[in-house]
């Protein structure tokens, strides 16, 4: 298994595995907007997304890793809105691998934290990112628009 940037021809097993963590299907009616939004974010140099990918070939995870500018704060900060592994490929390293290469490109951009996002039902993903060496620190709300 190695990690990699991630290419646009790598849409549509990006698209299931997002799907898989409860984001919205990609259906015919909306993969030429989603694919050209992944795309735009592909290329954008504030973000630097990560698939792993299998001795097979095969894309077995994703992590969404944007670098955003805060108040207050003289360098940027690392953020993962999205973070998710194959379930045939849980417990295998892949979620770590992601993670360090993840902290890897933070630390290279002078980054002063990594943060992500995590739903509160996702309990062995919590556990998991606490043995990696990150807290709770908060909430997150939210209020749909439309």
């Amino acid at each position: 298994m190695k990690v990699r940037s991630a290419e646009p021809q790598d849409f549509d097993a990006v698209a299931v595995l997002l799907h898989d963590l409860g984001r919205r299907e990609v259906t015919d009616e909306t993969r030429d907007r989603c694919r050209e939004l992944y795309a735009s974010q592909v290329s954008d140099p504030s973000v630097d997304h990560l698939v792993a990918v299998d001795d097979d070939g095969e894309i077995v995870g994703f992590c969404a890793l944007h670098f955003r500018k805060r108040l207050n704060y003289t360098t940027p900060e690392a953020w993962v809105p999205d973070l998710i592994v194959h379930n045939d490929q849980r417990r295998n390293g892949v979620g770590k691998a992601l993670l360090e290469h993840a902290e890897n490109r933070a630390i290279e951009r002078g980054c002063w934290a990594l943060s992500l996002e995590s739903a509160h039902h996702r309990v062995e993903a919590h556990r998991f990112y606490g043995a990696f060496g990150m807290r709770d620190m908060g909430k997150s709300f939210r209020k749909l628009l439309g």
